[in-house]
């Protein structure tokens, strides 16, 4: 039986934790049909960049639809299988799917920008938390890289151009490294980014 000192630690593998909803699919406001799951132009491309550049491809999403009883947890089960279908005939696998289903006003520790779904991810999937891109359309998407580390990537799909020019409106411009026009636009970035 080997000693502790000849025992390896595991090696772990950097995330991009995707939004879903204006990031990954088209932005429709408490989406509960599957039938209005649509790929946003360039979105495979930059995930199939970010799967050959090493990255573990991994949805966080607050989904306070279900809190405010707008649908439930089966609407949303149905909504991201047929995601994953759509991702499936583009040869795309996602890792994990991690959600958080309440308000932003019920305090609780899951909602983005809080680390517990990140955490989560990590702790299950051997995830290192500091090398992974957390990538979407809202400052709560990316501002996790600013508390566990990492690179925030605010992209200009969904409400992420609104985002930026609030941001430029309000002096906070630039405080985020990235902005990209789409997740189409990892290509040709996201290897850069894992060297």
């Amino acid at each position: 039986m080997p000693d502790g000192d000849d025992v390896a630690a595991p090696t772990l593998r950097p995330a991009a934790f995707l939004d879903r909803d204006g990031t990954i699919i088209v932005e429709r406001e408490f989406l509960a049909d599957p039938a209005g799951v649509e790929l946003i132009p360039g979105a495979a491309d930059g995930m199939r960049a970010l799967r050959r550049a090493g990255f573990a491809l991994v949805v966080v999403t607050n989904q306070s639809g279900i809190g405010r009883g707008l649908f439930d947890l089966p609407q949303f089960r149905a909504v991201q299988a047929r995601l994953d279908e759509i991702l499936a005939a583009e040869e795309i696998h996602l890792d994990g799917v991690y959600l958080c289903p309440h308000r932003p006003d019920d305090g609780c520790d899951c909602r983005k920008p809080a680390p517990a779904l990140y955490c989560q991810a990590a702790h299950e999937l051997g995830l290192d938390l500091r090398a992974s891109l957390y990538i979407g359309d809202r400052l709560s998407d990316v501002d996790a890289a600013l508390t566990l580390g990492g690179t925030g990537i605010l992209v200009r799909t969904g409400y992420g151009a609104a985002v930026e020019a609030a941001l430029a409106r309000s002096g906070r411009a630039g405080t985020h490294p990235v902005a990209l026009d789409s997740l189409g636009a990892l290509v040709g970035w996201a290897g850069r980014v894992a060297s």
